[in-house]
């Protein structure tokens, strides 16, 4: 699949930045290891985890009534959680760091639909320019007010999580009663628990900021060096923020293909580590924080497809009054709200890859290294597969949906996490 032009090079994400941001490694890899196991298993594990879970905090009344009283298997239009990855532990609020100084560098919608048949990872990007509500901080108590256009990443030092959540709400017009916040730290423990996570390099990268250095080719990344690949902007794409999202969502892909591998759920000894690694490093909402919400959570997504699991960036265009920062790209994104405020099965269209990703040189016949693709999943994202639970089909030729899936706009870039990508150096 070929790379989507590439836009003149803005300025924005190349900003001096603090290390918080490669928390992106667990944003969504985190909660999945928790969940892709069997409902006894994840019973047991979230049971234990839990129960020494240090720090929950509360959303907005209206989210925790929703997360209260709802089955998380059966959300009328589906299940939606929110994954923030903070600059610093924000968020446990009992600590002696400065909640207003803490920054939501990675905020992520995943949007579960109520078939249960295809979960869609949305991320916002952390210098888009968007209206943020009033809100309070938990910790000071200070009263922020209404703001109708502030970096989303500031939303965090608002009014902590239910202020990020609130955020996300009215531009998606979604609900979302299930949130959680991530530490960097899972990055290093879940890629150690899982052996290392085998990504693609298509260009070598050199990147002196986080000390990264990768040769052209195949590289199995554990500890230090997945935190410096996730945390890696100025080595790969254009440099931009935007880059850096396109490359996480090679490492994500390949961290899924491996966790929902046979080999990985078959082993509950790694499922304990992995599901220890996930819980410990994150501090989950009060409907989230329930055994029976993990238990249910691992019931919709056992035996999903890693062709039906799709990672999104938010569409936005260069703020022309500041190349630091963009804007919210309308159309598109009203589309992209429509789509999951209907609980449509949608797939991503050609040429739709990031700015700092590119399909996998052997993506047509041999699997890259690491994945393990089922009978289900499509050659390439756009395939009719998409969001199909159906059986594979005869010939090479992918299975036909049902229903048929919704094409979001070209201008929508990501991939599904059964693609075989490669991250571009520059």
């Amino acid at each position: 699949m070929p790379n989507a032009p590439r836009r003149p090079i803005a300025s924005h994400g190349r900003l001096p930045r603090r290390r918080g941001w490669a928390t992106a490694a667990t944003v969504v890899a985190s909660a999945l290891a928790v969940v892709l196991v069997s409902g006894t298993s994840v019973a047991a594990i979230a049971g234990a985890q839990l129960a020494t879970a240090p720090h929950t905090v509360q959303l907005s009344k209206d989210d925790q009534n929703t997360a209260e009283v709802a089955d998380i298997t059966a959300i009328k239009g589906g299940a939606n959680i929110l994954l923030i990855g903070s600059d610093t532990r924000i968020g446990q609020f009992d600590s002696d760091e400065d909640v207003e100084g803490a920054r939501n560098d990675v905020t992520i919608l995943v949007h579960i639909s109520q078939d249960h048949q295809q979960l869609t990872a949305v991320s916002f990007p952390r210098d888009l320019k968007v209206p943020i509500p009033a809100c309070t901080n938990p910790q000071t108590g200070t009263t922020y007010p209404a703001a109708s256009s502030e970096l989303i990443n500031e939303s965090l030092g608002h009014g902590g999580v239910s202020c990020v959540v609130d955020t996300v709400e009215n531009l998606t017009g979604l609900t979302i009663p299930y949130a959680g916040l991530i530490t960097f730290d899972g990055v290093i423990e879940m890629s150690n628990a899982l052996g290392g996570v085998d990504v693609c390099v298509a260009k070598p990268i050199d990147d002196t900021y986080t000390g990264l250095q990768l040769s052209a080719g195949q590289h199995t990344l554990a500890g230090q060096d997945a935190l410096a690949f996730l945390r890696s902007r100025h080595g790969v794409g254009d440099g931009s923020d935007l880059a850096r999202i396109s490359s996480q969502q090679v490492f994500l892909s390949a961290l899924l293909r491996k966790v929902t591998s046979d080999g990985t759920l078959s082993n509950p000894i790694l499922l304990y580590k992995l599901a220890g690694a996930a819980l410990s490093n994150m501090t989950l909402s009060d409907g989230l924080a329930q055994t029976r919400t993990l238990v249910g959570l691992a019931s919709t997504l056992r035996g999903m497809s890693t062709s039906n699991m799709l990672f999104v960036q938010y569409p936005v265009v260069d703020d022309p009054a500041d190349t630091a920062h963009v804007l919210v790209s309308q159309e598109p994104a009203h589309a992209l709200n429509v789509a999951l405020q209907q609980d449509q099965k949608t797939s991503l269209t050609d040429s739709t890859t990031g700015r700092a990703s590119a399909e996998a040189p052997d993506a047509g016949g041999t699997p890259a290294a690491g994945s393990t693709p089922t009978p289900t999943e499509a050659p390439a994202t756009g395939a009719p597969a998409t969001g199909s639970s159906s059986a594979p089909a005869t010939g090479g030729t992918a299975a036909t949906s049902t229903p048929s899936a919704t094409p979001l706009p070209s201008s929508i870039t990501g991939q599904s996490a059964s693609e075989q990508t490669c991250s571009v150096g520059n």
